[in-house]
């Protein structure tokens, strides 16, 4: 399939940037916080009130839903063909502890968005649509991120993902039935599956808005690793223990963050967009006259290509050994979690990339942040629409996208959408047509062959 001009029965449908605007803070009715940000952890109570209202306003416009065992939410409007999958739009709706009104739920919005459009100018797709508000994305209160739609490709088990733990011990599957989101449906492409999907995202980052643009193409997403560090010394006695006697933790792994960032931002590796963070640490026993005797870090690994990540972990196991030796200490390094490089899937780009051009969007961008969209894009095809951050800032209160650009992203949407759904149209015609012919020819074969005995 090759991405073509808008159908001009089309043409004429706009998103409505006050409704869409005005959306995005209803839903954050639940959650927030009084510094204007967002406190929504996966499956707690505001959680499951955002789902509620997800699933109440979707009905509107005429969708049914189905709920997975992962809580996933598929918002589903029927199309012309509903033999095929649906095409979907999917974000999440779960936020950070301390984030913003934008990073996931912009997606879920547009979707929303995109679907009243349709409803209210009496469209009917082709294929059907459906929105999804996947589970657990941020993975901020039951690690690893992007759980939800990880589950559904099939990159964990729904066993896995039932057992991950809070801070407090609970699992995630014990609070989705709590509040109600363990679903009938499996979650798995398989038994619920969908012919491509789209995501809306803001960019978390500052090139949209340097360059003074509304949106962007997104080209993938870069490989990303997350590992555990812990660093065990000795504990000891401020006052008593020499400096030169000490195996201090928390003297070493301050080291280790500083070795990690040089890593990252000198030579080629920095050149080609290395990042290297520590951005979690917890030494003990968290007393002011002794010495650390352990402490617990995160070290998160990130590079367009995946070949940068693994040379930046090799850097660092070898700083990190050296540092532990100098130290008296021993290191246990752990990789929790693995994301590659990500393509997304040109046909997709391509129809993102005709919408964005209408309004004068020109730029492609790689996704510095994981999304759902990784893991959709290892079962189906997938593109992403990256909307203006102002200043770059994300995972913060200030997090802040002008309702210009919330409503820039959302037309792209609609109109990358109906592209791909025109192309769908297309492709199936095809295929009828192509099977028409066949059969006609065979049912001339059998005439020839008949005459010819006869």
């Amino acid at each position: 399939m090759v991405a073509q001009a808008l159908n001009p029965v089309y043409s004429a449908l706009k998103i409505n940037s006050t409704r869409v605007n005005a959306t995005i803070h209803e839903s954050c009715q639940w959650g927030s916080t009084p510094d204007g940000g967002m406190n929504r952890l996966t499956a707690n109570d505001d959680d499951r009130k955002v789902r509620d209202w997800f699933i109440a306003t979707t009905k509107e416009y005429g969708c049914t839903h189905k709920i997975d065992a992962m809580g996933n939410i598929f918002a589903i409007r029927p199309g012309e063909n509903n033999n095929l999958p649906p095409i979907a739009i999917g974000s999440h709706l779960d936020t950070q502890p301390t984030g913003g009104r934008y990073d996931g739920i912009l997606g879920v919005v547009s979707g929303m968005e995109v679907m009243k459009v349709l409803h209210e100018n009496n469209v009917t797709s082709y294929a059907p649509l459906a929105v999804i508000n996947w589970t657990n994305e941020e993975g901020a209160r039951f690690p690893p991120c992007m759980l939800g739609s990880g589950v559904w490709a099939g990159q964990f088990t729904t066993e896995y993902g039932h057992a991950r733990v809070d801070a407090a011990g609970i699992t995630l599957g014990n609070e989705l039935e709590r509040i109600g989101y363990i679903g009938t449906e499996a979650c798995s492409f398989e038994t619920n599956p969908i012919l491509a999907h789209f995501e809306v995202h803001i960019e978390q980052g500052p090139i949209l808005d340097q360059a003074e643009l509304p949106a962007a193409v997104v080209g993938g997403v870069q490989s990303m690793r997350w590992y555990d560090m812990k660093v065990v010394g000795r504990e000891a006695h401020t006052g008593s223990t020499p400096m030169d006697r000490r195996s201090d933790a928390l003297l070493g792994a301050a080291k280790m963050i500083v070795e990690a960032n040089r890593i990252a931002t000198t030579g080629a590796l920095a050149d080609r967009g290395a990042r290297a963070t520590i951005a979690v640490i917890n030494s003990s026993p968290q007393s002011i006259n002794t010495i650390s005797g352990d402490v617990q870090m995160n070290l998160d690994i990130r590079s367009p290509f995946d070949e940068d990540v693994l040379e930046i972990e090799r850097q660092c196991r070898e700083g990190f050994d050296k540092i532990s030796t100098e130290h008296g200490l021993t290191l246990n390094f752990e990789t929790i979690w693995v994301s590659p490089a990500v393509n997304f899937n040109e046909t997709m780009k391509q129809c993102v990339r005709s919408s964005a051009l209408e309004i004068g969007c020109h730029l492609q961008l790689t996704s510095g942040a994981g999304h759902d969209a990784v893991y959709t894009s290892k079962r189906v095809p997938t593109a992403m629409i990256f909307a203006r951050s102002r200043d770059g800032v994300s995972h913060n209160p200030a997090e802040y996208t002008r309702p210009e650009d919330c409503a820039a992203a959302a037309q792209v949407l609609l109109g990358a959408y109906l592209r791909y759904d025109d192309l769908v149209r297309q492709e199936h015609a095809a295929k009828v047509a192509d099977a028409s012919a066949d059969a006609v020819a065979m049912k001339r074969a059998i005439v020839s062959q008949v005459e010819v005995e006869s």
